[in-house]
This record gives structure tokens, sequence and C-alpha cells, in this order.
């Protein structure tokens, strides 16, 4: 059964913590020079292989004792939420456009991008977190995904209008406090 409250809980904190990433302004690239529904189906195919990975690997942590979790999980959290407020304006590198626009040219130029750039990213490791956490990898999982999913879709058809109103800065600070504040709660939680 899919918890609705942890859905939306795992959707607002990577959804906050993907858009100020790297790939949000990937899929914004690709999007302006191919046709947005190629680039996205790659893109959201290469999101759906990272957090079934990350489902898994948060599911082999709730084998371990609840309080051992809560403990790593909490460390964890408050790493990301470090390395989100200590992130400095990194060159992105130039992202390598197919020849053609033929429909598996453009999605697998977007699929391999994602999934290389995103293995071992901040919000996989929140994602395996956050399955750890709640011991619901379906609701984890789906937040997970439509969250990613969302971030694509905005970075691919309408990222720079985002950006214009709203500041990186502050959207990089808000992700960084939720996830501030959910160390400081699995901690609590491990010595409680």
């Amino acid at each position: 059964m899919i918890s609705i409250s942890v859905t939306a809980l795992v959707f607002g904190v990577v959804f906050l913590a993907e858009l100020p990433d790297k790939t949000a302004l990937a899929g914004l690239v690709l999007g302006t020079r191919y046709r947005a529904s190629y680039v996205f189906v790659g893109v959201a195919a290469a999101f759906a292989v990272h957090v079934v990975l990350a489902v898994a690997a948060g599911s082999v942590l709730t084998l371990l004792p609840q309080q051992l979790v809560h403990a790593l999980t909490g460390v964890l959290f408050l790493g990301g939420a470090a390395m989100l407020l200590m992130k400095g304006d990194e060159d992105e590198g130039e992202v390598r456009a197919p020849k053609n626009q033929s429909f598996w040219r453009v999605s697998g130029a977007g699929f391999m991008l994602i999934l290389i750039a995103e293995f071992g990213d901040l919000t996989q490791i929140m994602t395996a977190n956050l399955a750890a956490r709640y011991d619901d990898p379906l609701s984890v999982g789906l937040g997970a995904v439509l969250a990613l999913w969302a971030v694509a879709g905005l970075g691919i058809v309408g990222g720079k209008a985002l950006m214009k109103r709203v500041p990186l800065a502050l959207i990089t600070k808000v992700a960084a406090l939720l996830m501030l504040g959910l160390g400081v709660w699995s901690l609590y939680e491990a010595i409680a």
C-alpha cells in the first residue's frame, strides 16, 4: 500500500535537492537543442533506473538495527545538507550533442548523460536514506521518481524561466534546511 504522506515528503525533499543540480541544467541544455519529448524519455528512463537502485540499497539497510539505521541516515542527511550549503558554482562541462535528431539518438544521449551524471549523486543517496528510514520502498520510490521527472520536465521545458524567478541560492538553501531537519530528527530518533 502506498503512503501518500511518505510519497509527498520524499517528493518535496528530492524535488528541492534536484532543482539546483547539474542534471537539471543538462536537461535544459538538451531541451533547447532537441525535441523535448525525446529528451524527456531518455532522462526519465535514467532516473527510473537510479531510483530502483537507490530504493534497493535503502531496503537492504532496513535489515540493520533501527537505532543504527537512524544514526547512519542522520549523519548522511547532515552531510548532504553540508554539501548543498558549501556547493560552489562548478563548471558543469559541455554536453555533447548527437549528430542527428532521431528519437533513439536524442533519448539515448539524455539517458546516458543522466545515468552517468547521477550515479552516486546526492539525490540517489537521499533516496536510499529515505527508503531505509521509512521502510516503504514503493512510496519512497514513487515520490523520488515523480520528483526527478518533475525536475527533468521543468529543466527541459521551462527551466530558464524558473531560474529567472526563483534564485538558485534560495532553492539550494531550502533543500539544505530540509535535509538538516531530517538529519537532526534521525539522530534524535537514534538516541531516544
